[in-house]
């Protein structure tokens, strides 16, 4: 169960909670946003996930997790840069 004021991708209401606290430091902010991005589905986007809280909780400015959730909405995904198994050792040598 989602708790109240909670956006559905924070069901936790981590995200809620950590924008209710005053002084919050942006070490602080790190861990919550940490917290709250591993306890997302498998599958789920992490860029878009971070962009529907923050639309949801009108990105108040120079709050830690407003600059954390729009860093997370823009950045671009990592490349792969291995490949795995066989064809990743073999292709070192």
């Amino acid at each position: 169960m989602a708790k109240a004021g909670a956006h559905a991708l924070d069901p936790r209401g981590l995200i809620l909670e950590a924008y209710r606290m005053e002084g919050l430091a942006i070490e602080e902010a790190r861990a919550i946003f940490l917290d709250w991005a591993l306890g997302l589905s498998v599958g789920e986007d992490p860029r878009i996930a971070a962009a529907a809280v923050l639309a949801h909780h009108g990105a108040p400015e120079g709050h830690p997790m407003t600059a954390l959730l729009r860093e997370a909405a823009e950045r671009a995904p990592a490349r792969a840069s291995r490949s795995g198994g066989r064809a990743g050792r073999a292709s070192r040598r």
